[in-house]
């Protein structure tokens, strides 16, 4: 059996134009994110009367995701079901803060941060592993309880990371070349029989609905 799961970041938050960690801080939408949902919405509604309906709209609880995945739920009648084992990843105290701001004030943890060492955590944070290990036990219920269904699920960058890694057979380490963009629709497929089998990668980044205005505000790396 195949599970389809739309994977869509949260549309565009002031705090992405400067390139701050959100983390788990509860940050909304800025005015060219509710456009960008208004258009994901929009997009969705299409696709449904063209006949891809979605049996589900989860969404990560933290605002941004909310917003984002309220303008399809409106357009497809349906519901939108909070999933919290989707947010993105807790960064403890490097929360708020951009890159160089870090780099300032936790200058090993900074140094550790940047090696990609899968198993460092921030400061009252998660590991990247953990947030990998997370993000994977989420999506078990989920494929469990629409099997040969199509969900949608609006959620964060670093959970679409966590995904396409998967998906690709990408160790943690290996840095990012794959965009993460607001708002953009990213499709995989899920194969199971009675687990999880095979995940394949239908699209990503797709953000045509958008007209190109999007982009992926990775956390700026010294040259």
């Amino acid at each position: 059996m195949t599970t389809q799961i739309l994977f869509i970041r949260h549309g565009e938050t002031d705090w992405n134009r400067d390139k701050r960690i959100q983390g788990h801080l509860d940050i909304p939408l800025a005015s060219t994110g509710v456009d960008q949902a208004q258009r994901l919405g929009a997009r969705l509604a299409d696709d449904a009367r063209a006949g891809l309906r979605l049996d589900a709209i989860l969404s990560s609880d933290l605002t941004r995701a909310q917003q984002t995945a309220q303008p399809a739920a409106a357009a497809l009648g349906l519901a939108v079901q909070r999933a919290p084992g989707l947010r993105e990843r807790s960064y403890g105290l490097f929360q708020g803060l951009d890159s160089d701001e870090i780099a300032a004030r936790f200058p090993d943890e900074y140094a550790q941060w940047q090696s990609r060492d899968p198993g460092f955590a921030p400061p009252e944070g998660e590991s990247l592993r953990e947030l990998y290990h997370r993000v994977l036990h989420a999506l078990e219920p989920v494929i469990a309880a629409y099997p040969e269904g199509r969900v949608a699920c609006v959620t964060h960058g670093g959970v679409l990371d966590c995904v396409y890694r998967f998906a690709r057979g990408i160790a943690l380490d290996v840095r990012r070349d794959w965009p993460l963009l607001n708002a953009s629709v990213n499709v995989v497929d899920f194969d199971t029989d009675g687990y999880v089998t095979q995940a394949n990668i239908v699209s990503w980044a797709d953000v045509g609905h958008l007209e190109g205005e999007s982009s992926d505000d990775g956390i700026r790396r010294p040259s």
